[in-house]
């Protein structure tokens, strides 16, 4: 005698597909729609639809968590997070224009300038928030960081490789140029790089030094000169005066003390 087949419901049937495609936001919400359109609260077309349109959201959230996680950057930071009241010299209107990556499609490039803490990672790590989410190709790197790894590619043979994989990225940021000075070897890989993204791709660059003390940095006036030129032609300069966020909470006298 055979076994009675077991009739399931279609809610089930369709309860369990939208598990096996992995559509989890439209399973956790079956049941309210389900009622709804029982109800006569909704249309069935309208009720996939807005089943839809939420896995889709929830699609492309977990698409740009990946893409921030996989560019490099140290935190995520926005522009909503961003205290403008504390940092009057940053021009907001500007800043918020560069969020439209208008300059990524023009292959402008961007200089934040100002003292450390004033907020110049902030804002370039923002504008790089905007960019992913954007599906623009980003990445973000310590200036030191990347100096070193491009003297290591260029100690294995694999250097034109590496220039090609940093060149590519839509946009890339450079952070803290000038915190640490860059020697000779280290200037040449660095304007390698500048001048195969130069027209070609978006640079962002913090820095603490001024484009009149970057011979310091680079050891070599001929170097510095070059290195300016190809990333201020083209470019949005933001000069950010004022003091440290990070040392707001202390008092007069302790931020005397770390000044």
């Amino acid at each position: 005698m055979s076994d009675p087949v077991i009739e399931v419901s279609p809610y089930a049937r369709a309860s369990g597909n939208l598990s096996v495609l992995k559509l989890d936001q439209m399973a956790a919400s079956l049941p309210d729609y389900v009622r709804m359109v029982g109800d006569g609260e909704m249309e069935f077309a309208a009720a996939l639809a807005e089943m839809t349109d939420a896995e889709v959201a929830a699609r492309e959230a977990r698409i740009t968590r990946q893409r921030v996680r996989s560019s490099g950057f140290p935190c995520v930071k926005t522009l909503a997070g961003f205290d403008w009241s504390f940092q009057p010299s940053v021009p907001r209107a500007e800043i918020e224009e560069l969020a439209t990556l208008r300059f990524v499609e023009g292959a402008e490039n961007v200089l934040l300038v100002g003292s450390p803490g004033v907020g110049k990672t902030h804002l370039a790590v923002a504008l790089g928030i905007e960019a992913v989410r954007a599906r623009k190709e980003v990445r973000f790197m310590d200036c030191a960081r990347l100096v070193d790894d491009l003297k290591d590619a260029q100690s294995r043979g694999i250097l034109k490789k590496r220039l090609k994989y940093y060149s590519h990225s839509k946009l890339l940021i450079i952070d803290e140029l000038g915190y640490l000075d860059i020697d000779e070897s280290g200037a040449d890989l660095l304007f390698q790089l500048v001048s195969a993204r130069y027209e070609q791709r978006s640079t962002v660059i913090t820095t603490n030094v001024g484009i009149g003390g970057w011979a310091k940095v680079f050891g070599d006036e001929v170097a510095a000169s070059a290195i300016a030129d190809r990333v201020c032609h083209h470019c949005h300069v933001i000069k950010i005066t004022g003091r440290s966020y990070r040392l707001k909470d202390l008092p007069a006298e302790e931020r005397r003390k770390e000044g």
